[in-house]
């Protein structure tokens, strides 16, 4: 092997190693931001049957959470997590939206919406980094399961 290829190798390597840790950069966050909107939600919720179901949705997007970060950690980087402007509009929507209608029926159409959009979005994502190591696929199908369990769970509360 000569030096032109194996420096091929390496820039192959360093560019998948690269989109691995984008991909669970992606994970995290999309992961953060369940866990946040999921906690801030649960303070908001009265009905007790629905707030096991939000408390269980919040263990998963947890675990998800854990894995990539430990992931990422792995990897000698560090997450990127989602920003504060972010958190805070996200904070400020929840609170709108739900200032004068707290029944689960209308947190659910929320969620539903929520988690839509993350099922187009991390499909998406696991076809712009088809190349990604299986276990970060694993990570993302996992959350795209999950995703796709909130919509047809949130469907019985509407």
């Amino acid at each position: 092997m000569d030096k032109y290829s194996f420096y091929a190798n390496n820039t192959n390597e360093v560019i998948l190693m690269n989109s691995n840790i984008e991909f669970l950069d992606y994970i995290y966050q999309n992961a953060e931001m369940g866990k946040s909107t999921i906690s801030e939600l649960i303070d908001i919720v009265r009905d007790e049957p629905y707030r096991k179901n939000l408390e269980s949705q919040l263990k998963e997007y947890t675990e998800i959470f854990d894995i990539s970060n430990n992931k990422i950690k792995d990897t000698q980087e560090s997450s990127k997590g989602i920003g504060t402007l972010t958190k805070i509009t996200s904070y400020i929507m929840i609170n709108i939206k739900t200032l004068t209608n707290k029944t689960p029926s209308h947190i659910s159409e929320m969620l539903i919406q929520g988690s839509t959009m993350g099922i187009i979005d991390i499909t998406k994502r696991l076809k712009q980094y088809k190349d990604a190591t299986q276990d970060i696929k694993d990570i993302a199908n996992r959350l795209l399961k999950f995703e796709q369990q909130n919509v047809e769970e949130m469907k019985k509360f509407l």
